[in-house]
């Protein structure tokens, strides 16, 4: 089976190695990968010392945080050393795993119940040098790398348009509710993909409500966005 998925990066094949004590779930995930074009699984083991004994160089490392022998973060730093980038796919849907795996340097963290299409979209954001994060940990993340300081690690400005759009306005109608141009919306919609490695739009409600939870700001005109979204979408 060929799986479709738009390519965003460049037409490069991404080198991958598989690192998964789970013999069944590694043969299953190298098999939906090999039908992937742009991609090679170059290897697939069981442990972190296997892949260091293979001495590959790949572009991506999908790593199990959970390996026998090794601590999580301590994981992640080892195969970050050779990797150009590591993505952690990991049972634990916990948030401090997923903290320290970021922490130890990897570059995205999906959880196994990610669907193939999801996990190969991840594969590709962090090929392409960006971060992707599971959306259920997203929110998470975002107040945990404000280094403890409080402050949003989104500007004013970014939590306005987020919160519109999670208020259901298009582009055009986050444009006419803040006075910018539909270019400067989506150039802050991309920030905020890049930051929170958060892609759909859909998902990108989901971490403006986990925002609020927290408590952080959020337009106080947000609303009032909403009431002019019949007349902005009728130019859509």
């Amino acid at each position: 089976m060929t799986w479709e998925v738009p390519d965003r990066a460049s037409p490069r094949v991404i080198s991958v190695v598989i690192v998964d004590d789970h013999p069944l779930y590694r043969t299953g995930l190298a098999h939906v990968l090999d039908g992937v074009e742009g991609v090679d699984v170059v290897g697939s083991v069981g442990s972190v010392e296997d892949y260091e004994r293979l001495g590959a160089r790949p572009d991506v490392v999908l790593l199990d945080l959970y390996l026998p022998g090794t601590r999580r973060g301590e994981g992640v730093a080892r195969v970050c050393r050779t990797a150009s980038a590591v993505l952690v796919l990991s049972a634990a849907a916990s948030p401090k795993a997923a903290v320290e795996a970021i922490a130890a340097g990897a570059r995205g963290y999906l959880t196994k119940d990610a669907d193939a299409i999801e996990v190969i979209s991840a594969l590709r954001t962090v090929a392409s040098g960006l971060t992707y994060v599971s959306p259920t940990l997203a929110g998470y993340l975002l107040a945990s790398h404000s280094g403890g300081s409080g402050g949003p690690v989104l500007s004013d400005r970014e939590r306005q348009v987020l919160s519109l759009v999670a208020s259901g306005e298009t582009d055009r109608g986050v444009a006419a509710a803040l006075g910018v141009s539909t270019h400067t919306v989506r150039s802050y919609l991309e920030r905020i993909r890049d930051k929170t490695g958060v892609r759909r739009r859909a998902e990108l409600g989901a971490l403006a409500s986990r925002l609020d939870a927290s408590g952080g700001p959020h337009s106080p005109s947000g609303r009032a966005g909403a009431g002019r979204r019949s007349g902005a979408e009728s130019h859509s």
